[in-house]
């Protein structure tokens, strides 16, 4: 069955599945493969269950003469080629964003400035793998003015995979930083993928949205030529320049047009270094028509709720809670911007592990731990961490950080709590 037959059978059942404990009447089953599960083998109970159709990619598993089975080379391809067949079916704007730290937040700005004036169809929490980007573009409706696609990496050549399917007309790299190591192999080979995005877009003749304050992305920008840049940052020669003048402990920020007033803008965000997400909202904001006004209030009612620099008063504690991920590049910023802000009570770190830094991973542990300073109690969770050369507290995993609160009931403390989300560190803040 080709794309083209496949689509014409999904619009008339336009609920996919790749659960088989999940089946809506009439969907369609995708046997999708993982590293434990071979969604094949349960394409049968799928049909039993509800679905209409199961798209399968080995034949042992049809059930013979029943063609509610379909055989494809490959499962995957054919749900990334089905979202691509479906996204084209749409004429509007679809920004793609990727970078190594900032997306899902910049992603989530992004699509609250737009929503202002316009119906946005956006990513799902962190859905921005080669499953996820699909998903996300098959619910596109002819409801939306336009869509906004993270995408996520952690080998070379994965943002060159998805932007073939989502087919973005505009996008922006939030910025390259050391993460995802053991898969990229360096910081170069970073560089190289997030740039994938950049590559799509001058093909395409697509504009760009540039952080002109990063040396990096601006690097990559003029090795690739690109032509349509529409520049945000913290400098004075770009389109949209932006700088914090409050962090205690939400960021105020003000920003201007080239040559135009300042405008304030009361966010409730926690960290300094949210001032490049912010300004690529309002960069995005201001190319799609949006007044400066739609702009303010959408930035200043944005609260986060996904574990990402969120602050939470307990009555026994302030909690800065970053435990979604963590790189080198996302720790030293979390642990420079918690240094920097002034406090009433005394500090105290909570840090886990940062994972997938491959054979960089003790080096850059350690440079962690050589660069803490001025936060008076310092808890370091896992492996990595725990082989570090240091004087700070070490504990094997969450477990043992949970003993070590319930017996010691800390208290009148300001606390940054941040690691990998392998670590659990998310577990914690009920308890402080």
């Amino acid at each position: 069955m080709g794309i083209s037959e496949l689509y014409n059978l999904y619009l008339q059942h336009p609920v996919i599945t790749t659960d088989s404990r999940e089946c809506p009447e009439g969907s369609i089953f995708f046997a999708l493969k993982g590293d434990s599960f071979d969604g094949n083998a349960f394409a049968g109970a799928a049909l039993d269950k509800g679905c209409s159709y199961a798209v399968i990619d080995e034949k042992e598993y049809a059930r013979e003469g029943d063609p509610r089975f379909i055989l494809t080379g490959n499962v995957l391809t054919t749900f990334k080629e089905l979202a691509r067949e479906h996204r084209r079916h749409y004429d509007i704007p679809v920004i793609g964003i990727t970078g190594t730290n900032g997306k899902t937040t910049t992603k989530e700005l992004v699509s609250a400035v737009l929503s202002e004036r316009y119906h946005v169809m956006h990513t799902e929490g962190n859905f921005n793998n080669d499953v996820g980007v699909p998903k996300t573009l098959l619910r596109m409706d002819h409801s939306h003015d336009v869509a906004v696609i993270e995408m996520g990496a952690s080998h070379p050549g994965d943002i060159r995979k998805l932007v073939e399917y989502a087919e973005p007309t505009c996008g922006l790299i939030t910025n390259v930083g050391r993460a995802h190591l053991q898969g990229f192999g360096s910081f170069e080979g970073v560089m190289q993928t997030k740039g994938e995005l950049y590559d799509y877009l001058k093909t395409h003749e697509a504009p760009v949205f540039l952080n002109g304050s990063n040396p990096y992305l601006t690097a990559m920008a003029r090795d690739r030529d690109l032509q349509r840049i529409i520049s945000y940052g913290q400098t004075g020669d770009v389109n949209f320049s932006g700088e914090v003048i409050g962090n205690d402990p939400y960021v105020r920020f003000r920003w201007h047009e080239l040559n135009g007033e300042w405008r304030e803008v009361q966010t409730r965000l926690v960290g300094a270094y949210n001032i490049d997400n912010l300004m690529a909202a309002v960069a995005v904001g201001k190319h799609f028509l949006l007044s400066d006004e739609e702009i303010r209030h959408a930035l200043e009612n944005y609260t986060p709720s996904n574990s990402r620099s969120q602050l939470v008063e307990t009555g026994k504690n302030k909690l800065i809670v970053d435990t979604y991920n963590a790189n080198p590049t996302s720790m030293a910023a979390a642990l420079d911007n918690f240094t920097g802000m002034q406090a009433d009570m005394p500090k105290m770190a909570i840090l886990g592990d940062m994972r997938e830094l491959g054979e960089q991973s003790a080096e850059e542990h350690q440079k962690i731990v050589d660069g803490l300073r001025d936060i008076p109690e310092v808890w370091l969770v896992g492996e990595e961490f725990g082989r570090t050369r240091c004087g700070f507290r070490k504990f094997q995993d969450v477990s043992a950080v949970k003993e070590a609160i319930r017996s010691e009931r800390p208290e009148g403390r300001y606390i940054l709590i941040k690691g990998s989300n392998g670590v659990r560190l998310f577990e914690l803040p009920e308890l402080l």
